[in-house]
């Protein structure tokens, strides 16, 4: 990899995408930050608008970073929504709307980085599902159903492009302070976190840690990789 990398981070105006795009920026590199939301100001991290949901607009995107840098050497695909409901009162909209942003826009974000990396021989993508994937938190059928595609698919691309010396990792977190958590309101947190080993929700800071490390050169041997960030609340399910 070049020594000051392009990472390109969905999702990464607030929340982990924004922990992570500090992280890489704080490393020297090259951070593209793809969300509909500008995020703060952040030295070596540029935003580019785009609606995820429109695939038009992260082709549009990804061809102003390859023009800009000639390359993309990390790509997080981090932006995610939740529509949360019990099953028998979910709307097949709230259904389609989590999949397409969780999974759908995730599947073009990394088709697209993946068509050039192969060709530099070099990269790493990281994705972010969540424990909701395999433990099936009540209300969160269509959150859960696209964070499990999530890992799936990223199995499999690993599997394509690993003799490319591309690489692709998942990072799975747990129970998280952030704005998607605090939507849970305080009591439902609090009954949570005190099923978590570690005694306490996880901070945006420990996710980025662990992006930043699969998306390292320590990391290269490392691919269809499932790292749980969860205080041990799903001990490797």
């Amino acid at each position: 990899m070049s020594e000051r990398r392009t990472v390109v981070i969905t999702g990464a105006s607030r929340g982990i995408g924004l922990a992570a795009a500090r992280a890489f920026a704080d490393l020297g590199d090259r951070v593209y930050g793809l969300s509909r939301s500008q995020g703060p100001a952040i030295d070596g991290v540029t935003y580019i608008s785009v609606d995820l949901s429109d695939g038009a607009q992260i082709e549009a995107a990804f061809d102003r970073i390859d023009e800009e840098t000639g390359r993309i050497d990390v790509v997080v695909a981090n932006a995610g929504i939740t529509k949360d409901q019990l099953t028998v009162r979910m709307s097949d909209d709230d259904f389609r709307m989590v999949i397409e942003t969780n999974l759908v826009a995730t599947f073009q974000v990394m088709r697209r980085s993946l068509k050039k990396m192969m060709r530099q021989r070099s990269g790493r993508i990281v994705c972010v599902s969540s424990i909701g994937a395999y433990i099936g938190l009540p209300g969160q059928a269509n959150y859960a159903a696209s964070k499990a595609g999530v890992i799936g698919m990223a199995r499999a691309m690993a599997r394509e492009v690993a003799s490319r010396g591309v690489t692709v990792n998942v990072v799975a977190p747990g129970l998280i302070d952030t704005d998607m958590t605090s939507v849970l309101g305080e009591e439902k947190v609090e009954a949570m976190a005190a099923q978590i080993p570690a005694g306490r929700l996880g901070t945006a800071d420990e996710v980025a840690g662990s992006i930043v490390f699969l998306a390292s050169e320590t990391a290269a041997y490392i691919t269809g990789a499932i790292l749980a960030v969860d205080g041990g609340m799903g001990m490797g399910l």
